[in-house]
């Protein structure tokens, strides 16, 4: 993987639907013959890093910005801190009344968004959106000097099919999925991953300066959301286990919170255990003590080991932690609390899914 050095010295840690199944799908491992508890069948960030200082800029930009949703909307206004014009549009006038107050200028469509910007971005819910806009509203209504970026996750082939319109179209594309989280989105301390033409990489990081910590080039158009799905698929497999080694532990009559202590300096530490632990108590800013409220939805989890799942099965990958991963958090999802937290789920092998109200 590609990375640029930056001059500020930074570190650069990475935080790194199937609607029809088809036939060509990994082979999917039941559900171990476990005791999930009494109930029946019917997504992160990663870490969140300290602010950091950002760089002074010699001319302001003009910044579309499509797309304010839990992720979009902090990094919008982190556009507007750093001084830049912002032309904010979301389907929700919610979304578009706090992007005002965040010091960005809404509008009434993409078009008039788009018409006069240096540099459209957009974080929208899947392919398919990413697909439609782009091709009916963005290539075409953008200045043809317009830096177009979509820090949306979604699809390989998707990304690469909306970066070869924008080619044929003149423009400069960009796919720059995002991890972690609300928190860092708000704080402007995300990672990007990014596929792209590799002379475009050093604009494309100035683009993105205001809402990063660190950015990647991970290759050619796609290969930032390869990158985002694998890292995400890892980080569902990780706190999968980790729950149900807490659950474990209780069961065992070990204190989860002792667990913790033991499991951070040991070989079992990972990011899921120190800076994201489900159980409330040893790390102060997880999710784990709200209730499970905020955070990396369940809900967007589960679309993101979807898009892995995908993939492995067009590729030819073996897949079968990812694809059992899946699984469960398909049963939570359904169960109604695809709002929560995705390290949730801990509550649904404890079998204590009472405890868990739902939003």
């Amino acid at each position: 993987m590609e990375r640029r050095p930056r001059s500020l010295g930074r570190p650069h840690p990475v935080g790194l639907r199937r609607e029809h199944p088809g036939q060509d799908r990994p082979l999917r491992l039941s559900v171990p013959q476990a005791d999930l508890g009494s109930f029946w069948p019917s997504a992160f960030a990663l870490a969140n890093p300290p602010s950091k200082p950002k760089g002074r800029r010699a001319m302001t930009t003009t910044i579309a910005f499509i797309g304010l949703g839990n992720m979009g909307g902090g990094m919008a206004a982190n556009q507007a801190k750093a001084g830049h014009t912002v032309l904010a549009f979301d389907l929700s006038q919610a979304a578009l009344d706090r992007a005002a107050a965040a010091g960005c200028t809404p509008v009434a469509s993409v078009a008039e968004a788009v018409k006069g910007a240096d540099v459209v971005i957009t974080m929208l819910p899947a392919g398919p959106h990413v697909l439609k806009v782009y091709s009916e509203q963005i290539i075409g209504a953008a200045p043809s000097s317009a830096l177009l970026l979509d820090c949306s996750t979604i699809d390989v082939d998707t990304a690469r099919k909306v970066a070869g319109l924008a080619k044929e179209a003149g423009y400069a594309f960009a796919d720059a999925p995002v991890s972690g989280g609300t928190m860092a989105a708000d704080a402007g301390t995300l990672a990007f991953m990014v596929g792209c033409d590799e002379p475009e990489f050093a604009r494309i990081e100035a683009a993105l300066e205001p809402m990063s910590r660190a950015t990647f080039r991970a290759g050619d158009h796609g290969a930032g959301q390869a990158a985002k799905i694998c890292n995400n698929m890892i980080l569902g497999i990780t706190m999968l286990g980790t729950c149900e080694a807490i659950g474990l532990a209780e069961k065992l009559g070990l204190d989860p919170v002792k667990m913790f202590d033991i499991v951070a300096k040991s070989s079992g530490q990972s990011w899921s255990t120190t800076t994201y632990y489900p159980w409330p108590g040893p790390v102060p800013t997880a999710p784990s003590n709200r209730n499970y409220e905020g955070g990396f939805a369940a809900a967007m989890m589960l679309k993101d080991l979807k898009l892995a799942q995908d993939a492995a099965a067009k590729s030819g990958a073996s897949t079968p932690l990812g694809a059992q991963t899946e699984a469960l958090f398909q049963m939570f999802n359904g169960l109604g609390y695809g709002d929560r937290d995705f390290s949730a789920i801990l509550q649904m092998l404890r079998g204590k899914l009472d405890d868990l109200p739902k939003s």
